[in-house]
């Protein structure tokens, strides 16, 4: 990964429908030749929730997230829906070169485990790759935390990091966009709530489910996560893992609906 020149972005909290666009947008311009690989740190507001490419609207009742102030947007990656409310998440953009999805999952995993051992809390990555055709005909498959994918972040057997990539082609060639939440909190488990028209209990499973397969930074340390810490820490992790040295980051002003 060394060699090419890299941006280092911190965008703070920016609306939903912001935060995919621009993770698109700087991916189609890496393919076209006009844009450099980056690595983005960002956060949402209003909360959102966010469906993968090709996931149902309808799992998702949107008329409660519109009364409570939750946005719903698209990912243009893969995976299952997720709640952004009290997480960090990041973006990566890069050319792909030869290396295959599980290969490019395992090279940002090993720099986001290093930049969390940094801000001090130990984890490992997940090892086995689940069924998810299997796992996708069950309605408890809704939350994209529901179940750990190859190379994802884990702290004691539980779903720490969740992570959805996409491959772009252009004049540049193939480049990958992949995006992530590092739960901060345990709000993301409140999207039990937001689900349109669950099986009776399903809401309530659901719901378990999440609180016994996901961990989070405040769970694990036992104190609000320091932000400006957590950046700089999986910053570092990257220019450790990959030796890469970062300008000084490039900060935008938050973006209103």
């Amino acid at each position: 990964m060394a060699g090419a020149e890299w941006t280092y972005l911190e965008s703070g909290e920016q609306t939903g429908a912001f935060n995919m666009g621009l993770d698109e947008s700087m991916a189609r311009a890496l393919a076209s030749g006009d844009g450099n690989p980056a690595l983005r740190l960002f956060r949402w507001r209003p909360w959102a929730i966010s469906l993968g490419y090709n996931q149902s609207a309808g799992d998702i009742d949107s008329p409660r997230c519109a009364a409570d102030g939750i946005d719903v947007v698209r990912r243009p990656t893969g995976g299952r829906a997720i709640l952004h409310a009290e997480e960090l998440t990041y973006c990566v953009v890069m050319a792909a070169g030869r290396r295959s999805i599980l290969q490019v999952y395992n090279d940002i995993s090993t720099a986001l485990v290093r930049g969390l051992a940094i801000y001090g809390v130990g984890v490992a990555l997940q090892k086995s790759q689940p069924d998810f055709a299997k796992e996708y005909r069950s309605s408890s498959s809704v939350p994209c935390f529901a179940s750990s994918a190859r190379y994802e972040i884990e702290w004691r057997g539980r779903k720490l990091v969740g992570s959805a990539q996409r491959r772009f082609s252009g004049p540049a060639g193939d480049v990958v966009l992949q995006h992530g939440s590092i739960l901060c909190g345990d709000a993301h488990v409140r999207l039990a709530d937001y689900l349109a028209s669950p099986l009776d209990g399903a809401r309530e499973r659901i719901r378990a489910s999440l609180l016994a397969k996901t961990a989070d930074l405040r769970m694990i340390t036992g104190e609000e996560v320091r932000m400006d810490d957590l950046c700089g820490a999986i910053r570092r992790g990257f220019e450790e893992a990959w030796g890469l040295e970062f300008a000084p980051p490039a900060r935008l002003a938050p973006q209103t609906a």
